[in-house]
């Protein structure tokens, strides 16, 4: 389910930013770097700044095996457009994408993907590191932990 970026048609100028090349997505499919990079790009970009979030194999000095996450899809969509709408306006950036994934995820899978576009890198960089901290702390995703003797929910945040 992702949340539509299509902008009402309008004669009048709108504060509001294109979002043609964003979008914001919870899925169970794999996630794709490239086509999020491909998606956020325009033609006035030099620099395309990525965030990967993997599942990784520990966990405060215990062995992960997996991960499952939960979501509120719609409200975390919405979430994440809110997000990307306020890092386009503060870091001028041209396209900005998040996909997070939901279900139960191996060591080594992607679990969300964050990309920004812009004219210089710095703001991609800013922008990466500011949505990834805002969806963290403000998006419904709730991940469980799996461990060799047992499994935990830990709350809410994407890694």
């Amino acid at each position: 389910m992702a949340e539509t970026l299509q902008q009402p048609p309008s004669n009048e100028q709108s504060a509001s930013p294109d979002l043609s090349h964003s979008l914001f997505e919870v899925t169970e499919r794999p996630l794709s770097i490239d086509d999020l990079a491909r998606l956020v790009l325009t033609s006035g970009d030099g620099a395309v700044v990525t965030f990967v979030g993997t599942v990784r194999d520990n966990h405060e000095g215990k062995k992960v095996l997996a991960l499952e996450y939960e979501a509120y899809a719609a409200m975390a969509e919405s979430e994440m457009r809110g997000i990307g709408v306020e890092m386009m306006a503060r870091w001028g950036l041209h396209g900005i994408a998040m996909q997070h994934r939901v279900g139960k995820l191996a060591v080594g899978e992607t679990s969300i993907i964050i990309a920004a576009s812009s004219p210089h890198r710095t703001e991609a960089f800013q922008a990466c590191s500011e949505a990834l901290d805002m969806l963290k702390a403000n998006v419904p995703v709730w991940k469980k932990e799996y461990f060799e003797d047992g499994e935990v929910w830990v709350g809410q945040g994407a890694g």
